[in-house]
């Protein structure tokens, strides 16, 4: 559910390593799932722009995963947009939400306001789940709130793994998602303090990574851009997708969790219910017919 045929044609990832293996680097366009992203959830245009940069590093750090793994993003600030979550998998699935979705603050000159909208304090988590018994959880205070330069500090901090990180989205003035996409780089061992130093020259060299799509470049493009002079190999091309696993059946669980009391008053008082996706909008509707024979369920266990 929540798959658009423009965002599986156009959204993709790509990923490369240097050749002598000191330095990985993904790089990403987003715009057709960031776009239905902040269309379903009515995001105004600082929101587009938080949500945007948030589920496009999502999208980047799901690619370093393993087939069958997730992460999970919470950026939490005293801001008013609350709260932006993400969710991504190793296979190019993302989905994202906002806390508040009518937030459009603009700092002088007119330019989306992210920071703020976030707020200066707060907290980052990511929680990635491996397979193992229990998912592994990192958490950070927010350095910037301007998203690129949060992960960036995660991964540095957090896993060791020094990391620069640009992340853009353009929205029009009426609101659409008109570019989205980003780039994620890593220095590996053994670090080659070379090539580091070239990298970091080209990034502060760069135009916005929102300029940069606007006009036209591709993920292959930014990586090529960063890493002139530097030898290097793509690994994959990989699809993303907005994507959202709630169902039917997944919702049930979730009633059925509440238990018999619970469902047993809902049933009495309102005789029907409504549940809506928090990640996607997707509206669940269940009616007495329904929510008795959830009950009747719970009573045969």
């Amino acid at each position: 559910m929540g798959n658009s045929t423009d965002s599986i044609i156009t959204d993709y990832l790509v990923r490369v390593i240097a050749r002598d293996g000191s330095i990985r680097a993904l790089a990403c366009v987003t715009t057709g799932l960031v776009g239905e992203l902040c269309r379903r959830h009515g995001t105004w245009p600082t929101a587009s722009a938080a949500l945007g940069r948030a589920v496009t590093g999502g999208a980047l750090m799901g690619a370093l995963l393993k087939t069958g793994q997730r992460v999970a993003l919470r950026f939490e600030g005293n801001g008013p947009l609350k709260k932006i979550l993400v969710e991504a998998d190793a296979n190019g699935a993302v989905r994202g939400c906002v806390g508040n979705p009518e937030v459009s603050l603009l700092r002088e000159g007119g330019k989306l306001d992210v920071a703020a909208a976030i707020g200066q304090a707060g907290l980052l988590t990511v929680t990635k789940d491996l397979g193992l018994k229990e998912p592994y959880t990192g958490t950070v205070l927010l350095y910037t709130s301007e998203i690129a330069e949060d992960l960036a500090y995660y991964l540095t901090d957090s896993e060791q793994v020094p990391s620069a990180v640009g992340l853009g989205v353009f929205v029009e003035p009426d609101g659409a998602v008109a570019a989205a996409g980003g780039f994620l780089i890593q220095s590996l061992p053994p670090h080659n303090d070379e090539a580091v130093d070239r990298l970091m020259e080209r990034i502060g060299a760069m135009q916005p990574v929102t300029e940069l799509l606007r006009q036209g470049k591709s993920p292959e493009g930014l990586l090529e851009y960063l890493f002139e002079g530097i030898p290097y190999d793509t690994l994959e091309k990989r699809a993303l997708a907005f994507v959202c696993s709630c169902s039917r059946v997944r919702i049930e669980r979730v009633l059925i969790s509440l238990g018999r009391d619970d469902l047993a008053s809902l049933l009495a008082e309102q005789g029907e219910t409504e549940v809506t996706c928090e990640f996607c909008r997707e509206r669940y509707h269940f009616g007495r017919d329904d929510l008795e024979r959830l009950l009747a369920g719970i009573s045969a266990m």
